[in-house]
């Protein structure tokens, strides 16, 4: 499966902004963004008048890296949203926000979604009790998602656990730390997402 493998900071430098691609490292000082805060390259300090479809290019590129897709599978998200009932720029957030790495991510069990990503490759969690190895696989209310018996001894899985207080859960989710385990309680709303996502200019650019 195609995957970035560049550096992580180059991208949050790229898109003026943290978007949490390292875990913990992008609370502490270490932070690129927070060292260097402008785009990366020979002509990163330098002004750049940014047009309409570049301001909507950059819209869709960084909700793409929040989420760690690639291209082909972000277009796909957004065909679906479009064919749902609803506001089509809400519907791609839903869909991206509904994946099991994302779940994982916003629970807990990972500081970062690439983390997740790779602990439900190895096949660490289960959905209703049945074990899931695609991270992309679509999470339904009621849905229970759970660490695996054989996996809570995982120290990585231990230490996001406990700094989870530092992000917070969403309402829309429950976390059971005694059982390892979470549950999607309801229906998620545009309020509950509060990453500074602007969707309309990603409609936009592919409505054109």
């Amino acid at each position: 499966m195609a995957r970035y493998t560049g550096p992580s900071c180059r991208l949050c430098r790229r898109e003026n902004m943290e978007l949490f691609l390292k875990g913990e490292r992008c609370f502490t000082d270490k932070c690129a963004i927070k060292r260097r805060n402008y785009a990366p390259g020979q002509h990163g300090q330098a002004r750049v008048k940014v047009s309409p479809y570049g301001i909507q290019l950059r819209e869709k590129q960084k909700v793409r890296r929040i989420y760690g897709i690639l291209e082909k599978q972000f277009r796909g998200y957004f065909q679906k949203a479009d064919r749902m009932k609803g506001v089509t720029g809400e519907n791609l957030l839903f869909l991206l926000e509904s994946r099991l790495d994302n779940i994982l991510y916003r629970l807990g069990f990972a500081s970062s979604r690439t983390q997740s990503r790779m602990f439900v490759r190895q096949g660490h969690f289960t959905v209703n009790g049945r074990r899931v190895d695609i991270p992309s696989y679509q999470v339904k209310v009621g849905d229970v998602v759970a660490l695996r018996e054989k996996s809570r001894s995982i120290v990585a899985i231990l230490e996001s656990l406990e700094a989870v207080v530092r992000r917070g859960i969403p309402q829309w989710l429950e976390l059971d730390k005694d059982t390892f385990s979470g549950k999607v309680k309801s229906l998620i709303v545009r309020d509950d997402i509060t990453t500074p996502i602007q969707e309309q200019l990603i409609v936009e650019l592919y409505s054109k």
